[in-house]
């Protein structure tokens, strides 16, 4: 027989098999494979069977000769070789080809493991050749590749937006089918993914790509949540936004991994900080009522809005669990770990025994887990019914976002969880329905300092370089409420706050809240202030003094129902830390509960030691409070002491003492029930579009309100104060407020009224800091001086006997009329004048004698207003002010006259 070498043969091919390769035939005379006929012996024939049999069973297989003369055809975009290194073997840096051999493996590996990641996600994913026995048609795998390097030469690609394995650019609108059946289509999951990076990458607003300035402003702040708003889904690609809306489940995890790939993109090495990117979805036009959700929301993106009462503490949730053996020590896994069934091994997939199997603590994947419940906000319960609520699960960066008693919105899916106890309860099968939020905004978030554009920023600035903001910002403070200019001031320096200071090191603080307590008669809008305070301050929780225990205050010890361990709840001034804490009714406390607050009033702390927690909680709040005198009306014959039920103690923690009287005054109740009357006809639904239009039958508004900033502008102006600027006090304007104060005890000893103390020096400073912050300004000056002890001279005064307040004011006037309307001090000056005349003639039976008016001497006039340091009255005379009241002035017999038929209104 002939021996045949062992040996690679390779056929050859001449011109004729070159131009016709159909032409060759196993008795062709140029077959390399066998000789001709006649020159075969018996034994070769028998060796030709075998290798026609062989021929035979390889014919079944790939025809490797069909069309192998285009494997010799010219492919300059592939044929492309390094001359570098070649042919020179023998003087290569074998360190650098190991070198560079590792670095290629590296890129081998990323790209490996990307592939499982894909593979393991449920994208991309191919079935074995055995089950695509039916495709004939379809190339093989490396054809394709072919096939797609050839596009690309002649520029035909239609990869550019992720596109995978030839796939076509397919509308959206095209699949049909709920998304949980489409997700396993491979031709949707591209075609949605090619979209979506098309948004992130193009969608513009105002001539700038919107997701582009998100995804920087993401990663500038090292988050890991990008905000996409759904509006803009929707205008972009309807899909898109209706995918997300019917099937977030998902959905949401292929919009993560693409805006991962878009992160990354931009800023390469994010991923050594994050690992993860989440869509949160912002904006869905339909809010639905707790109470309101159905079957219909199963498995959909829903947004609800409520209080949230009940927070748990952060768990760690297995997300990807891996187990060892304890036989063999196999490491089982990894198992994607849902929320509703634990996953448990069965059988060792190496050593096939039963365990047992302990969770590889290194290895599991987890996640923060967080549970709140949300309760509907009071103003949408219906009348009669009791507010319902529903339990909020929060992973991964939206834990802790939100806390008991903030009024929140959440945007999250609708699904339900097995319950055993609610089967054993009803006694057939039900599920617990729970909320995985998506994207969670708090009411108050909306004027948070990091919310703040540039606009606003630019807008604020501006308005502090207005000499008279002082003024707009007081008259925006409860604008509905007529006059309490006192009151006024001392809720706005309240809520712009003195600066903290550490002292030693801090060892030492000293606080920079301000403390005021509203005390007057009833039917002087207390609580509408504290309402107000309430709309417009950051973090404030408003509680009432019956309504409110000493644990209520301060902080409850509770047996947690999940971990069934005593934890903290914190209360009312805990909860108001770095904000407000507004108390109405203050006199109906206990004295039991209001001892508790002391601590928290000046060391702004409050110490816990109950079963075994021994700890103190932080409450840097301000305290405003409200509260009614003794009787029920303030009595000025009385000392202050006779008038409230409040001990000196937590008197002195106050900085700022508002007492306000109901006096009755014709003139003042008559321009008071024109304001009121003036407010309810603008306030009337029918009256509030012609008064937002401007319309000539408009009611008029006051000049005081005119004047005022608007109540968004004035939210966004406190926050950039409190979070950008930082006053100081200078020398000279500590020499003044030691003067004041050593003048203020002097007169403390004649006194009954509240006593001067050591707390209130801080008191002055901290509203002076409070006034520069209102201007924003860097450093005290002597303006902000001068109000601090206009404000403290007056809280101090009003507490006084009235014979005592009548030399204090005469001692102090250079104090008390600082920066006040002298027009406005005029006219109440001219007015008392006009009630002293009529009130003469009245005793003196001649009330009937100014049927033309009311006389006064221009003389007694002027000399009556330099008792209160006004010298000029020109500018009065001249001024709208006196005319529009009823007063005109006859300069030759120096008279001035007061008609009563011209009715006053400064409205």
């Amino acid at each position: 027989s002939r021996a045949v070498p062992n040996t690679l043969l390779i056929p050859h091919f001449d011109q004729r098999t070159m131009a016709d390769p159909s032409s060759q035939d196993h008795t062709s005379e140029m077959d390399p494979i066998r000789p001709p006929p006649e020159a075969m012996t018996d034994e070769e024939e028998e060796e030709e069977e075998v290798q026609d049999l062989e021929l035979d069973e390889e014919e079944e297989g790939e025809d490797l000769l069909e069309n192998a003369e285009a494997d010799y055809q010219a492919r300059p975009h592939l044929d492309r070789y390094e001359s570098e290194g070649l042919g020179e073997d023998e003087s290569m840096d074998h360190e650098a080809e190991q070198e560079a051999r590792m670095a290629a493996d590296a890129v081998l590996e990323q790209r490996d493991a990307q592939a499982r990641r894909t593979m393991a996600q449920g994208l991309g994913r191919r079935l074995p050749g055995i089950f695509g026995a039916d495709d004939e048609d379809e190339p093989p795998r490396r054809r394709r590749r072919t096939d797609a390097a050839d596009r690309a030469a002649v520029g035909d690609d239609d990869d550019d937006m992720g596109w995978a394995d030839g796939q076509e650019n397919i509308p959206l609108e095209n699949f049909r089918g709920q998304a949980r059946d489409l997700v396993q289509n491979g031709a949707f999951v591209q075609s949605l993914r090619s979209h979506f990076k098309r948004f992130l990458l193009t969608f513009t607003l105002n001539g700038s790509i919107v997701y582009k300035d998100r995804i920087e402003e993401m990663c500038v702040a090292n988050k890991q949540s990008l905000e996409i708003t759904y509006l803009h889904l929707s205008s972009e690609c309807a899909s898109l936004a209706m995918f997300v809306a019917d099937g977030p489940t998902h959905i949401l995890p292929i919009y993560n991994e693409v805006a991962r790939e878009v992160v990354l993109m931009f800023f390469e090495t994010y991923d050594q900080i994050h690992q993860d990117i989440f869509v949160r979805i912002v904006g869905l036009p339909i809010i639905d009522k707790i109470r309101e959700i159905r079957k219909t929301h199963l498995n959909v993106l829903i947004r609800i809005g409520g209080v949230v009462t009940r927070r748990t503490s952060v768990f760690p949730q297995m997300q990807q669990v891996q187990y060892d053996c304890g036989k063999c020590g196999w490491i089982v896994g990894p198992y994607i770990q849902n929320s509703e069934t634990e996953i448990k091994v069965a059988t060792c997939p190496n050593c096939q025994s039963k365990g047992p199997f302990s969770v590889n603590v290194e290895k599991t994947i987890y996640r923060n887990y967080q549970k709140l419940t949300l309760q509907e906000s009071p103003g949408t319960v219906p009348a009669g019914r009791l507010p319902r609520q529903k339990d909020i699960i929060m992973t991964d960066d939206l834990i802790d976002i939100a806390r008991p008693g903030d009024e929140i919105e959440v945007t999250g899916i609708y699904t339900n969880n097995f319950d055993a106890s609610l089967n054993i309860k009803n006694g057939f099968p039900v599920f617990a329905t729970v909320v995985e939020a998506n994207y969670i905004s708090k009411k108050a978030d909306a004027f948070a300092a990091y919310k703040l554009t540039d606009e606003d920023k630019a807008e604020i600035v501006k308005l502090s370089k207005d000499p008279t903001i002082g003024k707009k910002i007081m008259a925006a403070i409860a604008p509905s409420i007529h006059g309490h200019q006192n009151i006024k001031t001392a809720l706005a320096l309240a809520m712009f706050g003195g600066e903290e200071k550490h002292v030693q090191g801090k060892h030492h603080r000293l606080r920079g809240d301000i403390n005021v307590l509203l005390l007057g008669d009833p039917g002087v809008a207390k609580s509408q202030f504290l309402k107000f305070v309430e709309k417009t301050g950051q973090r404030t929780v408003y509680t009432t003094g019956k309504g409110a225990s000493a644990v209520g205050l301060t902080a409850a010890v509770h047996r947690d129902p999940v971990a069934k361990e005593w934890t903290l709840e914190g209360g009312a001034l805990v909860l108001a830390d770095k904000g407000i804490c507004l108390i109405d009714e203050f006199d109906k406390m206990n004295d039991q509960d209001r001892v508790s607050i002391h601590e928290a009033m000046e060391q702004q702390s409050i110490s816990i030691s109950k079963a075994g927690i021994v700890t103190t909680l932080q409450a840097r709040c301000s305290v405003i409070a409200a509260a009614n005198p003794v009787g029920g009306r303030y009595d000025s014959s009385r000392t202050f002491a006779e008038n409230v039920e409040l001990t000196e103690p937590i008197l002195s923690r106050f900085d700022i003492l508002c007492v306000v009287k109901d006096v009755v005054d014709p003139v003042t109740d008559e321009r008071l029930a024109k304001f009121v009357v003036g407010s309810h006809h603008r306030s009337h639904p029918k009256n509030a579009a012609a008064t937002a239009a401007g319309a000539a039958n408009a009611a008029p508004t006051p000049a005081e309100s005119a004047n005022a900033l608007p109540h968004d502008i004035l939210r966004k102006y406190i926050t950039y104060a409190k979070q950008f600027c930082k006053p100081k006090l200078q020398h000279a304007d500590a020499d003044k407020i030691s003067r004041v104060y050593a003048d203020l005890r002097r007169e403390f000893v004649t006194g009954q009224g509240v006593p001067i103390a050591v707390r209130h020096v801080e008191s002055l400073i901290r509203m002076s800091e409070a006034s520069a912050r209102m201007h924003l300004r860097e450093y005290v000056n002597d303006n902000d001086v001068n109000l601090a002890i206009q404000t403290c001279l007056e809280s101090f005064i009003s507490t006084q006997k009235y014979s005592v307040q009548r030399t204090l004011t005469r001692k102090f006037k250079s104090y008390l009329t600082f920066q006040k309307d002298f027009n406005a001090l005029a006219l109440d000056v001219l007015r008392l004048l006009v009630r002293e005349a009529v009130h003469y003639n009245e005793m003196i039976g001649r009330s009937g004698s100014f049927k033309d008016g009311v006389p006064i001497k221009v003389k007694q006039f002027e000399d009556k207003a330099r008792e209160y340091s006004i010298s000029d009255l020109e500018p009065f005379y001249t001024s709208p002010l006196f005319t529009d009241h009823g007063f005109t002035i006859d300069r030759l017999n120096g008279m001035i006259t007061f008609s009563q038929a011209v009715g006053v209104d400064e409205d």
